[in-house]
């Protein structure tokens, strides 16, 4: 073969670098072995835990840890919780929702039918109780290091998000939430100095938020493709995932990248048509990042509900990455060629 040929074929590599496609994603769906009709739900991820809560045959609720590496699932129960949950009398029950390293935070129902939040340390659990929570309670939703947020009901029934530093709580308020709700804001996940989730507006439609605890200020998220809520759930690096519903009712994640101010929508391809309230459910919800990975659930064509993992799709760059080998090998024969870093992928 000719060093002509052999250049020509260096730059196939090259070119396909400049033909890079949007990312796309394998969903893997996760089912608690454990569950009955009520299903699965991933609310939460790091590194390779996935957290979460399944609905037992008898409907009652149980926090689970799935481990990727071994493909285990453990039943996570607060030794407080009432029986039952949320499927069944309402006054019971235990949901996992956020991870961070061998930490766990969730909530469960007591059996007086009373909202508490927790923190599972693998080995105990540890009661969170927001100081200024009225009768309705508090719950746990996300956490990172020693911070960990959720929501809280006041005195007067209203929703409030907050930040527990492991010795304080902090309310948190988003100026926009003017709505019938006074004020309802709720805090789902935290990252460093930032927090995410969302608000009712004064017409009561759902927005998301990112907050930056150094500054106090309030960044409201909006998906151009939403014409009913957005709501924010968890972040991982530049990355916010959340969901929204469309012009036809639909509810569809996406992952918005902070950094470039873009929205990927997220749908299962095994979600049903629909959303929470429709008959029967439908709809695609993203939850939880980290890294490139994504968790959350979705509901099939029947109604029932499901775990997923989304994964990204090598790109084309990955995919080639023996051509590119070859030709930067060959291309280096040739002095006017010079190498370039690798592609990073995000």
């Amino acid at each position: 073969i000719s060093i002509q040929a052999l250049l020509r074929l260096s730059l196939i590599p090259l070119c396909l670098i400049a033909q890079v496609a949007p990312a796309q994603y394998t969903y893997t769906t996760l089912n608690d072995p454990l569950a009955g009709p009520g299903g699965t739900e991933a609310d939460g991820t790091s590194g390779n835990q996935i957290v979460g809560t399944y609905y037992d045959a008898s409907g009652t609720a149980h926090g689970f840890e799935y481990d990727r590496n071994t493909g285990t699932y453990t039943t996570l129960t607060d030794p407080q919780a009432g029986p039952g949950g949320p499927l069944t009398t309402g006054t019971g029950g235990t949901m996992a929702s956020g991870v961070s390293g061998n930490n766990i935070v969730g909530q469960y129902i007591d059996s007086s039918g009373q909202l508490h939040g927790f923190e599972y340390s693998g080995t105990s659990y540890t009661t969170l109780t927001e100081p200024l929570a009225g009768a309705g309670g508090n719950d746990a939703r996300g956490i990172s290091g020693n911070n960990i947020v959720g929501l809280y009901y006041d005195a007067n029934g209203y929703l409030r998000g907050y930040i527990y530093s492991g010795s304080t709580y902090t309310t948190l308020v988003d100026p926009l939430a003017t709505g019938a709700a006074n004020g309802a804001t709720v805090a789902d996940a935290i990252l460093g100095s930032t927090v995410v989730g969302y608000y009712y507006d004064s017409s009561g439609i759902i927005h998301g938020f990112e907050y930056d605890i150094n500054t106090g200020t309030y960044r409201t998220l909006i998906d151009p493709l939403a014409t009913g809520q957005t709501a924010a759930f968890g972040i991982s690096g530049n990355y916010i995932v959340g969901d929204y519903w469309d012009a036809n009712g639909i509810t569809h994640g996406f992952e918005y990248a902070m950094n470039t101010g873009t929205y990927t929508t997220l749908t299962d391809p095994q979600a049903g048509l629909g959303n929470f309230y429709s008959q029967p459910k439908g709809g695609t919800d993203a939850t939880g990042i980290s890294g490139n990975d994504i968790v959350g659930y979705y509901f099939d064509s029947g109604g029932s509900m499901h775990g997923f993992l989304a994964a990204p799709v090598p790109e084309p760059t990955t995919m080639v990455s023996g051509l590119l080998t070859l030709g930067f090998v060959l291309v280096s024969l040739v002095p006017r060629f010079r190498r370039r870093p690798a592609h990073q992928q995000y």
